[in-house]
């Protein structure tokens, strides 16, 4: 257990070194996407988040303004619009060719990118988190601190032919994700759901949901679920693990035992020691990278 620690300790201080070496290095081509702005958010999806904080807001209400799959709990909705989602894109593929150092999102995802280290964690996923999602998820995912996701893990992925394909069964370490397709041009690729890691059955239902370009889908982190091969094509996707530390303190959602911490820099696995705001985050032992 103490090489797994150190092992660890040694990816975050690599990540702390690849971002600030990307801050200093890297020449943005398109600075504007690195700052949330409302105009990148279709409209349709502001019109939920409104709905969501006004004071007569229930879940019965929220699922009209969006779509249900199953009984899985998983929701779709638009987001971005198609003009951010480009040039977003756009961003990440000059990114991708310059000679900055990369980190890639884990051991499953060969390509992609960490989107803290490339400087948007404060600036744009965390406001996204805090002001537009947390409402939805509060009402969507009570049971899993949606209305308290207090950290994250942000990271795009990308599919093409001669890269990654696919994507094998897995849960993620989250209470809530949120997975927006961002584009581009491909066919095939649908990702398909199972069971809840913490209820599993003996003969379990799977679905399969197709992308919807800039249109995200919400699921609990613990929903086993997967990405079939794409066919032709490239595929991006955002990826945001949003986590709530008043849940994950009590039993870690890996290993469903109670955590066992090490001090971390920055959001960490989304532990926390205590309930004050001055305690530095943790990292879990057993989470999967």
């Amino acid at each position: 257990i103490e090489a797994e620690v150190q092992r660890r300790k040694q990816l975050i201080h690599q990540s702390v070194e690849r971002k600030a070496i990307i801050s200093k290095c890297y020449k943005r081509k398109h600075p504007e996407v690195y700052i949330l702005q409302d105009s990148f958010l279709a409209p349709d999806f502001l019109e939920i988040v409104r709905y969501c904080t006004s004071s007569d807001a229930h879940l019965h209400g929220l699922l009209r303004y969006i779509e249900s799959f199953s009984d899985k709990r998983i929701y779709r909705l638009p987001v971005f619009t198609e003009e951010f989602c480009q040039a977003f894109m756009d961003e990440l593929e000059n990114f991708e060719q310059s000679d900055m150092p990369k980190g890639r999102p884990n051991t499953m995802n060969n390509y992609g990118v960490l989107l803290n280290e490339l400087g948007m964690d404060e600036t744009f996923i965390t406001p996204l988190r805090e002001k537009y999602l947390q409402p939805i998820t509060a009402l969507l995912y009570p049971d899993l601190g949606g209305a308290c996701l207090d950290s994250h893990k942000a990271f795009v992925v990308k599919y093409s032919l001669h890269e990654d394909l696919d994507l094998s069964s897995h849960y993620d370490n989250a209470e809530v994700t949120l997975n927006v397709s961002l584009g581009k041009d491909f066919t095939e690729g649908n990702l398909y759901f199972g069971d809840f890691s913490q209820d599993p059955t003996p003969m379990p239902k799977y679905i399969e949901i197709e992308h919807v370009g800039a249109q995200g889908l919400l699921h609990r982190g613990g929903q086993i679920h997967g990405a079939l091969p794409i066919a032709s094509g490239e595929r991006w996707n955002l990826i945001i693990w949003m986590r709530s530390s008043a849940i994950r303190n009590q039993l870690c959602p890996m290993c469903n035992k109670k955590p066992e911490l090490v001090e971390a820099e920055g959001f960490g696995d989304g532990f926390t020691e205590t309930l004050q705001d001055d305690v530095p985050e943790t990292v879990n032992l057993c989470s999967l990278w």
